[in-house]
């Protein structure tokens, strides 16, 4: 009984710890987060502020028949809204565009102190680091609660929109784990699987007023500015649904998909009219196998069932993004798909030490180590080789580098990022 009375004074003491650092951290993060302006005037967004890059290509137009198809001459497209949504393979998918961006020295729209856009709340155009009415941006692709009036006040008329979505009940594993100990309605769940005991009867365990709850409820709806918990029994939760769905249909040009992430990247490609070799990645911010809940087929629909408004989201994209394979062609894309993998492939040779991820342990170079969640040490990362040869240095370096390196080296300054990653160090968070 006293040992078991010193486990729970250390665990109140720790949350109470939390909560204290967690509150400074709010505040620090409200006092250096800039004031909305309102009443500031409506300026128009320039065309675009990048010199278009100068390479072009003479690219097969999908539209004509098999036999003699013409070519039309593809300009790269340099203007680009990523909605970044969560644990959807969406940090790879960021390197690229990073890389993209830098290559052709374009201006990306980062937040200020912090790798999100005030995340969860809606977007703000105020909350890009240095904006003012009119000016001009190419690129933004951090987490954020998308607005599309918002964003739209801060890019060029003709920004391609895409974003990426993952199984549904994959994706609710994979936050439910991640973030949990965000969300203290967690807390109290009992059992050492608290992922397979929240699902076995979620309406009792879960509040959507509760902190931070929207990560255990339709994560990826939210993500894209819709209500979350919406209840498909009910008819009007039904059509806020298909309304929500409609709307994302609508401002999205692409939604690329995890499960075919290459399939995703090729189409990518075929629509801002890119080369093979703007797409080269690693799979950055993979979990080990070991903290992956195996789910059977009656948690995995009851994960299902739980997140309706995802997985109808997820049902509508998943039909669209193979109609768009139809439309660039199976066999084309199964051509593509094996080069770009080839190309992947001879770049694990070049760069990687060993050849594959490593636990954080592992990791040599701070530079390398990725953000891990509260409490554990889950995320794997790289080691770069050592005798990488001077043509392949430099790419090698950043097709591996994590999501707040690469952004500090991009120029943000994510002092309230830093602080809380030394804060978590210093108490063994």
């Amino acid at each position: 009984m006293v040992k078991q009375g010193r486990q729970w004074r250390s665990i109140c003491k720790g949350l109470v710890l939390g909560t204290l650092l967690t509150s400074c951290m709010i505040l620090l993060y409200c006092l250096s987060s800039p004031q909305f302006q309102f009443s500031s005037p409506e300026v128009p967004v320039p065309y675009s502020c990048a010199h278009r890059p100068a390479r072009s290509y003479a690219a097969p137009n999908t539209n004509t028949s098999q036999h003699g198809r013409d070519q039309t001459l593809c300009v790269p497209k340099v203007d680009i809204m990523f909605m970044k949504t969560h644990k959807t393979a969406s940090s790879t998918l960021l390197n690229i565009l990073f890389r993209f961006g830098e290559k052709h020295r374009l201006k990306f729209a980062f937040p200020s102190s912090i790798n999100d856009f005030s995340y969860p709340s809606t977007f703000h155009r105020f909350q890009v680091k240095d904006y003012k009415p009119g000016m001009c941006f190419n690129i933004i692709c951090n987490h954020m609660r998308f607005n599309a009036t918002e964003v739209a006040k801060v890019l060029p008329t003709d920004t391609t929109y895409i974003t990426i979505l993952r199984d549904p009940a994959e994706l609710f594993e994979s936050s439910f784990h991640y973030f949990h100990n965000f969300v203290p309605l967690t807390w109290t769940i009992p059992g050492e699987d608290k992922f397979a005991e929240f699902l076995r009867d979620p309406k009792y365990y879960y509040d959507s007023n509760g902190y931070n709850s929207f990560y255990l409820k339709n994560l990826q709806f939210f993500d894209l500015g819709q209500e979350n918990n919406l209840e498909p029994s009910d008819p009007q939760g039904e059509a806020g649904i298909q309304a929500g769905i409609q709307a994302i249909a609508k401002r999205f040009q692409l939604v690329l998909l995890v499960e075919h992430f290459e399939e995703s990247l090729i189409l990518l490609k075929d629509i801002l009219c890119w080369e093979m070799d703007d797409l080269l990645f690693f799979k950055l911010n993979a979990r080990k196998d070991s903290t992956v809940s195996k789910m059977t087929r009656e948690l995995r629909a009851k994960a299902l069932e739980w997140n309706t408004a995802d997985w109808k989201l997820y049902q509508h994209f998943n039909a669209t993004f193979w109609r768009k394979v139809d439309v660039y062609g199976r066999e084309r894309m199964a051509r593509d798909v094996a080069k770009l993998r080839q190309r992947n492939a001879e770049m694990v040779g070049i760069c990687i030490e060993g050849g594959q991820a490593v636990e954080a342990g592992s990791i040599e170079e701070t530079a390398m180590q990725p953000w891990q969640p509260i409490g554990e040490k889950s995320i794997m990362g790289y080691n770069l080789k050592k005798n990488v040869d001077k043509t392949h240095r430099k790419l090698c370096r950043k097709m591996l580098t994590p999501e707040l390196q690469y952004l500090t080296e991009l120029g943000v300054n994510l002092w309230i990022t830093k602080l809380w990653g030394h804060i978590r160090e210093v108490i063994n968070w």
